[in-house]
C-alpha cells in the first residue's frame, strides 16, 4: 500500500455559485446549466428527484427527459447534486472529501466527480438499488459489502494529503458557540489533543476535532466535553496500536457505510439471480472517508444494520461476522498483500479486532449528533440519538471492565446479540 501522489487526479472544475436550500428548484438548475449548458432549450426536460434517505445533506438527481431516450440512457446523463448541511464544514473537511471522491473516481470506484460549487458537489449518477437496513442483513447483499469492502480497503492508499488544514486547526481552538453572541463568555481549553501513532488526518484526529468542537456554554457542557476526552484517550490508547492490516494498522475507511451509501449494481443479462449468489454493490457518499483502522470501519458497518432506528435485533451475530471477514479477507487478499497461507490467520485476528472495536462506532457517532444537535436544521432528533449511540459505547464499556456483572444487572440487547453464535 503506497501515498498517493499528489498529481495523481487533477482538480474538478468550480463552478462559483451556490445551492440556496430556500429557492432549491432554481438555483439547482442555474448550477447544472452552468455545467451542462446542452440542457437549454425547449428540446429539453429537465426533472428533479429530492432524496430523503441522508440526515445531513440535501441530495438531487437531475435528469434530462428528452424525448425518445430509455431509461437507462437518461440515468447514465443524470447528475446528483449534493448540497452541504448548515455548518457541516464543523464536522467535514470538505477540501479531503473531494480528494477522497477523486481518489475514489480514479480507480473505479466512485461515480466522476464533475464539479465543486460554493457549499456542494455535482457528480454522475450511479445506476443501481440504493439498499435499506432489512438489506444489510440478507447474505448476498453483506457478502457483496464484505467484497467491496476488501477491495476498498486493500486497493487504495493513505494520501499524505489528508493532512490537517487550516479550518482543523481553527476548530482546535475554538469550540462550538454557533448561536452566541457574547464574544465574553469564558471558554474551556484545557484539552490537550491526543497524537496518534501516524501524522496526517485519520479517524482519530477526527474524533478529537469533533470533542474539541463541542459546545461549551455552560458548566454541564464542559463536564461532557472533558468527560469524553479522558474516555477517546482512554480508546486511542487501548485501540491505536499499529497492528491491523494496511500501511502501520491503517487504511483507507469509507467510515459511513450505512444502508443508504450501498448500492446494489444491476445485474448482468437481466439475470434475476445474482452470480455466485452474490449482489456486486458499490458505495457513495465519502465525506467521512479517512485513514482509519480496518476493524472500525467494519464494526461501523455493522452498527448500521439496525438503522437509525438503532434495532439491535438485527445485528449480525457471531457467525455471521465471521463468515463477513471470510469474504471481506479473500477480496482483500485478490488485491493486497495478505498471503493466500496467512488468510486463516488474518480472518481471525481481525474477527478479534472488530469485537475490540464494537463499541467505537457508538462513541464517534455519539459525539457527532451532540454537534448536529446544535447545528443541524435539518428535522431529525439528533439529541436523543446522542444518547442511543453513546449509550452503546457505555454499554461496551462496562462488558470490558465487568461492572455491569458485578452490579448483577442484565446485558443489554445490543451486547446479547453481539455475543449470540447464530
Amino acid at each position: 500500500m503506497g501515498v498517493l501522489d499528489n498529481t495523481a487526479s487533477s482538480a474538478p472544475r468550480y463552478i462559483a455559485q451556490s445551492y440556496n436550500h430556500a429557492d432549491s428548484q432554481a438555483s439547482a438548475l442555474r448550477l447544472v446549466l452552468t455545467l451542462n449548458p446542452h440542457w437549454e432549450g425547449p428540446e429539453n426536460n429537465i426533472e428533479f428527484v429530492r432524496f430523503t434517505d441522508g440526515i445531513t445533506n440535501t441530495l438531487l438527481k437531475i435528469i434530462n427527459r428528452k424525448p425518445g431516450l430509455t431509461d437507462e440512457e437518461i440515468d447514465n446523463e443524470a447528475v446528483l447534486m449534493r448540497a452541504y448541511g448548515n455548518h457541516t464544514e464543523i464536522l467535514i473537511d470538505r477540501e479531503r472529501e473531494t480528494r477522497s471522491h477523486a481518489l475514489l473516481a480514479s480507480r473505479g470506484l466512485a461515480p466522476p466527480l464533475l464539479a465543486r460549487f460554493q457549499n456542494g458537489l455535482l457528480y454522475r449518477f450511479l445506476r443501481g438499488r440504493v439498499t435499506a437496513p432489512t438489506d444489510l442483513v440478507k447474505s448476498p447483499v453483506w457478502r457483496g459489502v464484505a467484497r467491496r469492502l476488501g477491495q476498498w480497503h486493500a486497493v487504495l492508499p493513505i494520501s499524505e494529503t489528508t493532512s490537517s488544514t487550516s479550518r482543523e486547526t481553527e476548530t482546535r481552538s475554538r469550540p462550538l458557540d454557533v448561536d452566541s453572541q457574547d464574544e465574553q463568555e469564558p471558554k474551556t481549553d484545557d484539552i490537550v489533543p491526543i497524537k496518534p501513532r501516524q501524522p496526517g488526518t485519520n479517524i482519530w484526529t477526527v474524533i478529537q476535532r469533533w470533542i474539541l468542537a463541542l459546545p461549551t456554554q455552560n458548566e454541564e457542557q464542559r463536564l461532557r466535553r472533558r468527560n469524553l476526552q479522558k474516555e477517546f484517550e482512554k480508546i486511542v490508547a487501548e485501540l491505536d496500536d499499529g497492528t491491523g492490516i494496511g500501511q502501520g494498522g491503517l487504511v483507507f475507511g469509507h467510515c459511513d457505510l450505512l444502508s443508504a451509501n450501498v448500492i446494489i449494481l444491476p445485474r448482468k443479462d437481466g439475470a434475476t439471480t445474482p452470480q455466485d449468489g452474490v449482489e456486486t454493490v458499490n458505495f457513495i457518499d465519502y465525506e467521512y472517508a479517512t485513514p482509519s483502522p480496518a476493524a472500525f470501519d467494519i464494526a461501523n458497518h455493522f452498527a448500521e444494520w439496525g438503522g437509525y432506528d438503532c434495532d439491535y435485533n438485527m445485528m449480525p451475530t457471531r457467525s455471521v461476522r465471521r463468515e463477513f471477514l471470510k469474504e471481506y479477507v479473500a477480496a482483500y487478499s485478490q488485491h493486497g498483500e495478505i498471503p493466500r497461507s496467512a488468510v486463516d490467520e488474518t480472518v481471525d485476528k481481525l474477527y478479534k479486532d472488530v469485537d475490540r472495536f464494537r463499541g467505537i462506532p457508538g462513541f464517534y457517532w455519539g459525539v457527532w449528533a451532540l454537534i448536529q444537535a446544535t447545528i443541524s436544521q435539518i428535522d431529525f432528533d439528533y439529541a436523543s440519538y446522542a444518547e442511543v449511540r453513546l449509550g452503546e459505547y457505555w454499554a461496551w464499556r462496562r462488558e470490558l471492565d465487568g461492572s455491569r456483572a458485578r452490579a448483577g444487572e442484565e446485558m443489554p440487547l445490543r451486547e446479547r446479540r453481539w455475543a449470540q453464535e447464530a
